[in-house]
């Protein structure tokens, strides 16, 4: 699938950021961070904006930087973990570029996520589980479905230059 975009999609801690940095070193491409380019427009980190103004407000910026982004070729993108999970911003992604979910499982989530508060919807493990189960129906609307959680970021790059074509 030939596309001048790509999209990492997925739960928090699946390697979306991690991932988008290595593809765009290999393609050459831009590489934009949606969380990173909330917390720049913002002057705050992402924990900071769902406290001083809740997870709806958090959402509102998050559209507002997609549309922005939509313009943009040759990049790789990683969203947040919900960004794909709104029906709006999954029909922009999907319509725009290539949408790779990048999936693991529960038990990758807690291993891989600090509990260092950074994570402001991670605080209740039970809490966690409800949300990941709940976006996997909106993942699975991707593209293209790797398995990350065994996966180095390396090999995930050569399954999607692959899958690509470039």
């Amino acid at each position: 699938m030939k596309t001048g975009k790509i999209y990492l999609v997925g739960f928090m801690g699946a390697g979306k950021s991690t991932v988008a940095r290595a593809l765009g070193s290999r393609l050459r491409w831009r590489v934009e961070d949606i969380d990173m380019l909330i917390e720049m427009r913002e002057h705050r980190a992402v924990v900071d904006i769902f406290t001083q103004h809740g997870e709806p407000y958090f959402r509102q910026v998050e559209r507002e930087v997609l549309r922005e982004l939509l313009p943009i070729r040759h990049a790789v993108v990683a969203t947040g973990g919900g960004t794909f999970a709104d029906p709006i911003n999954r029909t922009a992604i999907n319509t725009d570029g290539a949408s790779i979910w990048l999936d693991i499982s529960f038990g990758s989530v807690v291993d891989r996520l600090p509990q260092d508060g950074r994570r402001p919807l991670a605080a209740d493990r039970t809490t966690l589980k409800a949300l990941y189960e709940s976006r996997r129906g909106a993942y699975a609307s991707a593209h293209l479905r790797l398995d990350a959680s065994r996966a180095s970021a390396g090999e995930l790059v050569e399954r999607i230059i692959e899958w690509v074509g470039y």
